[in-house]
């Protein structure tokens, strides 16, 4: 992708609060932190990049006329010093628990930004598929996916620019078919706003049509996170054998060291960092190695699933103790023995008082749900993979991205007569990945679309799982990923047997919707009037 073209005031603008202004990876500087949160928010949402988005955006609602003396490293060297002298001097790793920065990643892959979003001590925002259409091309004349140099060097280049951008072609012509087809089907009820309804509208579609994506495409990502969750980043990047990885360590590695530079110093030391990556690199091509040698691969099973494949039996005995644990003197073998013996309406008593009335989702109670936990098998398309892979306090490890576990039909394109082209759309992405493996294994992900089926498992105490079904299970869920959290609540609460858990989860939505965003849309069309009115009444003007 070619840099970014800004104008000479734009740039000298931008020099006070960006590490640069022409690469992919930039780091936030100069700005109250309340502003970069608000700016990565909107970035999840928006087509535009960072940077473009600060200047049509948020410039004017800043006051930057005092700002005039800043740089994007003014008191580095100073902050370096300080840092130099406490982290390295003293050894004190707690330091680096302590200092942010906010790093935005553009023009990354699908498949890097899982790489991206690994680490749990960090936060992310990507740029969502359900706001932001891949319907048109860039200044370039290009769609928005990854030219992968090795992939275009060779005889298979021509084919993989053309096979891709028939896909986009596909994508591109589908959207205003379906949307017409939504619109026909459900009609704005009164009460609704024209905006509201519109919205709506567009996110079941673009939610019905990611799965023509290719894994390729091209996302942006606003990560926050501590000089240690980037130097566990970098690590990963490092010993990851994708050539992309490799380019956006040495891109990050660049603009952190503008920022946190002390906190980069273990991994500038071959005999620290250089080790700690070949150590993560050599054990992975070691295992990988050893399981193909031992346990041969299979033709896998086509279609989606989701099994339990490990539950505490005495779960809910173990979370009942741990309710009892801090208001009692006892230890916690004898709590779980005692609470065994309790009839059942005294343990639903136990669990009711420990639960209280939650009036919304964000009511959840305490750490005495990660008492008892859940592995699960779940094969799913790689779409709802992608949204299921960044809630970060669960284990999640995942196979190679292919096209052996086929793929489904939403039921909204079959209803639309759209089946066809959508199903020969990924007929394509199929033969092109098949002709990339043999040559490129590590790069033939690139071409599958998001709609293939992908196997990983989840991990996770009780308490994340409240958590993850409740807030996946809401009717503004893409489709895809609330079937996966109705079944993880079924298997939880019927096959586990844990039902005093199960009823603790009461904003589980199984229910259906045909346009499962339109009140959320209507409600924030309804605040956006409000602000704009209060903004009409002070005699100032405010973007929506």
């Amino acid at each position: 992708m070619s840099p970014e073209a800004f104008s000479e005031q734009e740039r000298e603008l931008l020099s006070r609060y960006f590490t640069n202004l022409d690469g992919p990876v930039f780091a936030l500087v100069n700005l109250p932190e309340v502003v970069k949160g608000a700016l990565f928010a909107r970035y999840s949402r928006s087509a535009k990049s960072l940077r473009r988005l600060f200047l049509d955006e948020f410039v004017g609602d800043l006051d930057v006329t005092g700002d005039t003396s800043l740089d994007a490293t003014i008191g580095l060297k100073r902050a370096e010093q300080l840092y130099e002298r406490v982290f390295s001097e003293y050894g004190d790793d707690s330091v680096a628990q302590l200092g942010g920065v906010h790093l935005a990643c553009e023009q990354s892959s699908n498949l890097l930004t899982k790489i991206l979003e690994r680490g749990r001590l960090m936060s992310y925002l990507e740029q969502s598929t359900r706001y932001v259409p891949y319907d048109s091309r860039l200044a370039s004349g290009h769609y928005r996916y990854l030219r992968e140099p090795a992939i275009l060097d060779s005889p298979l280049g021509a084919r993989y620019i053309g096979e891709m951008d028939r896909m986009f072609d596909t994508y591109a012509t589908l959207l205003p078919l379906l949307q017409e087809f939504v619109q026909r089907r459900s009609p704005r009820r009164e009460g609704i706003s024209a905006f509201a309804h519109r919205a709506a509208v567009r996110a079941t579609c673009l939610d019905a049509l990611r799965g023509l994506l290719p894994a390729g495409s091209l996302s942006n990502l606003g990560i926050y996170g501590t000089g240690q969750g980037y130097e566990q980043l970098l690590l990963r990047l490092r010993s990851n054998p994708l050539p992309e990885a490799q380019r956006y360590y040495e891109l990050i590695f660049e603009e952190l060291e503008k920022v946190i530079p002390s906190f980069l110093t273990r991994l500038k030391r071959a005999e620290r960092g250089g080790l700690w990556a070949d150590y993560l690199r050599q054990s992975e091509e070691t295992t990988a190695k050893l399981v193909a040698s031992l346990l041969p691969r299979e033709v896998p099973q086509a279609g989606t699933s989701v099994s339990l494949t490990y539950h505490d039996r005495d779960g809910e005995d173990r979370v009942l103790a741990a309710i009892c644990y801090e208001h009692s003197n006892l230890p916690e073998t004898e709590l779980r023995e005692r609470v065994s013996r309790l009839g059942a309406d005294e343990r639903a008593a136990l669990m009711t008082a420990y639960v209280g009335e939650r009036r919304n989702r964000r009511h959840k109670p305490g750490r005495a749900f990660e008492a008892t936990s859940y592995r699960f098998d779940i094969v799913s398309d790689y779409g709802a993979f992608r949204d299921l892979q960044r809630h970060r306090l669960l284990t999640i490890e995942w196979q190679h991205l292919g096209t052996d576990l086929g793929y489904s039909v939403p039921e909204l394109i079959e209803e639309a007569g759209l089946a066809e082209p959508y199903v020969d759309s990924l007929e394509r992405s199929r033969a092109l990945h098949d002709g990339l493996a043999k040559y490129f294994p590590d790069l033939c992900g690139y071409a599958v679309a998001l709609g293939y089926n992908i196997r990983y498992s989840i991990e996770m105490n009780a308490r994340e799982a409240m958590h993850l079904i409740e807030l996946r299970s809401t009717p503004q869920g893409h489709p895809a990923y609330r079937r996966v959290a109705a079944e993880l609540y079924r298997l939880i609460a019927e096959e586990a047997g844990h039902g005093l858990l199960g009823a603790a989860m009461s904003f589980v939505d199984l229910s259906g919707d045909d346009l499962g965003r339109l009140e959320s849309e209507q409600r924030a069309a309804e605040r956006a009037a409000t602000r704009r009115a209060r903004a009409a009444d002070q005699g100032t003007s405010n973007t929506p």
